[in-house]
């Protein structure tokens, strides 16, 4: 079992910048990747970002690369999510995920409770 707690979300202005975080607790050592997801009111949760644990390449989904950056600090088993510029359709839930670097977009295997991030214009 894996425990995620996201935090860091609220309300940021367009162009600003903001900083989540996702505790990891439990089953540690068989963390291999971790992502982010978002979802919008209305509309499905889509992949944000991923990283893997061991190594830390990324990925990005097309809509925050070069302005959003996940990293990873192991030894307090914590990833962050840096969105820099938010645009107001930025504005999501974003969750927190345990999965596979080979496939973490298609499938998770634990999921945070979320965190609010709100972009205003």
């Amino acid at each position: 079992q894996v425990q995620l707690v996201e935090s860091g979300g609220g309300l940021v202005q367009a162009g600003g910048s903001l900083r989540l975080s996702c505790a990891a607790s439990g089953s540690i050592f068989s963390i291999n990747a971790m992502g982010w997801f978002r979802q919008a009111p209305g509309k499905e949760r889509e992949f944000v970002a991923a990283i893997r644990w061991s190594g830390g390449s990324t990925y990005y989904a097309d809509s925050v690369k070069g302005r959003f950056t996940i990293s990873r600090d192991n030894a307090k088993n914590t990833a962050y999510l840096q969105m820099n510029s938010p645009k107001p359709e930025d504005t999501a839930v974003y969750y927190c995920a345990k999965g596979s670097w080979s496939d973490i977009e298609y499938g998770v295997d634990y999921w945070g409770k979320g965190t609010l991030v709100t972009v205003s214009s």
